[in-house]
């Protein structure tokens, strides 16, 4: 069964465009896109070994370190450019989310919500790191530097002349969202913008 993420992202992707999936993992969602979409696309992710599992698969993926920029790729060189589920794992998210803006028309970020209720509530009440289905590590094993809560990603969006295009909440992976999307900073557990350069 596909993600409802993927499948959320897929939407705000127009048929046909080029798309570039920073940190694409093992191209679950590329493949999704060329397959779904009909979209040209490419990808960059650290991993070798995941590299190697997409260029198996068909699919234009580079290694490269997201940290470093994106200096390789050209001013509005893509339409779309996707950084799903990894925004918390970079030492650098401020510029990613600038460079992303840069290289795509559009840029397409989702994160896991820090500010949910039950994350609150396990600091709260237990006093430990939470550890969730989309939070699933301990603190001396998480690859999670910079945790981000919604009303953090909107701010930076002021703060780096982005206007949100679009946004959707998610209370589960496995759940389509919610149709009123009601106090989404407690609520969410998945956000999903879709931003561009004002």
């Amino acid at each position: 069964m596909p993600r409802i993420d993927y499948k959320l992202i897929e939407d705000l992707v127009p048929e046909g465009a080029t798309v570039l999936d920073l940190a694409c993992g093992d191209g679950q969602l590329l493949a999704e896109l060329v397959r779904e979409k009909h979209v040209r696309g490419s990808g960059v992710e650290i991993s070798q070994a995941a590299v190697e599992a997409c260029v198996s698969k068909g699919l234009s993926v580079f290694h490269g370190d997201l940290d470093e920029g994106l200096a390789d790729f050209q001013d509005g060189s893509h339409d779309v450019v996707v950084l799903s589920l990894s925004l918390q794992q970079l030492r650098r998210p401020r510029m990613i989310v600038s460079e992303m803006t840069r290289v795509g028309r559009l840029a397409i970020v989702s994160f896991p919500n820090f500010a949910h209720w039950a994350v609150r509530a396990q600091l709260f009440f237990l006093g430990r790191m939470p550890v969730s289905k989309e939070i699933p590590y301990q603190w001396w094993d998480t690859p999670n530097i910079h945790l981000c809560a919604i009303r953090d990603f909107r701010k930076l969006c002021r703060e780096e002349g982005l206007c949100i295009e679009h946004e959707v909440y998610l209370r589960s992976l496995d759940a389509p969202p919610p149709r009123r999307q009601i106090a989404p900073d407690l609520m969410a557990r998945i956000a999903i913008f879709a931003v561009t350069r004002c």
